[in-house]
């Protein structure tokens, strides 16, 4: 049996589970709500304050969809509970950010500024011009939102320009050398 797929899932106080037909899982917890459709053939059990997946049999297919079910549910109760975040760095001579409203500015070196607005239940904050931290309750939309500002300028292997995840380590190339 999968080792992650039948461990249950805690449901810490606050946060209430509904399961609906077709396997709608609602989640509500003090940060807000998610929802998730899981597939069906998953058995989704609420019991004793934990949850529980179960799957129908031992095809190679099932027992990976089990383990994967059990972690987008704990995704989702860890989300409404203490929400997720991702903290960008930006490097580089004239880098850096701006936030208007709900829209970032990116100042990367190309000739016009790049902007992005924060997709629903995404926030960016910005406590200095060269950090970026990404939040929202949503692990899914926090980890696309965080890569897609991060591909306007990815990191250069010579100098460690552009924007890179705060615990990336970049591996710098050396450069030329002189003559011989």
């Amino acid at each position: 049996m999968s080792r992650i797929g039948r461990m249950p899932i805690a449901i810490p106080a606050g946060v209430t589970v509904d399961i609906a037909e077709n396997n709608k899982v609602t989640v509500k917890g003090p940060k807000g709500t998610l929802e998730r459709v899981v597939l069906p053939e998953m058995g989704v059990k609420v019991e004793d304050g934990n949850i529980t997946v179960t799957r129908p049999n031992d095809s190679k297919k099932m027992k990976a969809l089990h383990g994967l079910t059990r972690s987008l549910l704990n995704n989702m109760v860890i989300g409404v509970t203490e929400g997720y975040s991702k903290k960008l760095e930006i490097k580089g001579v004239g880098y850096r950010a701006q936030k208007q409203g709900n829209k970032l500015i990116l100042s990367l070196g190309y000739s016009h500024p790049v902007e992005m607005i924060d997709p629903e239940g995404v926030t960016t904050t910005l406590p200095d011009a060269n950090t970026i931290i990404v939040s929202g309750i949503d692990k899914e939309k926090v980890g696309q939102y965080a890569a897609e500002i991060r591909d306007k300028r990815r990191p250069e292997p010579y100098k460690g320009k552009g924007i890179k995840y705060s615990d990336e380590v970049i591996r710098l190339k050396a450069g030329k050398t002189g003559k011989k």
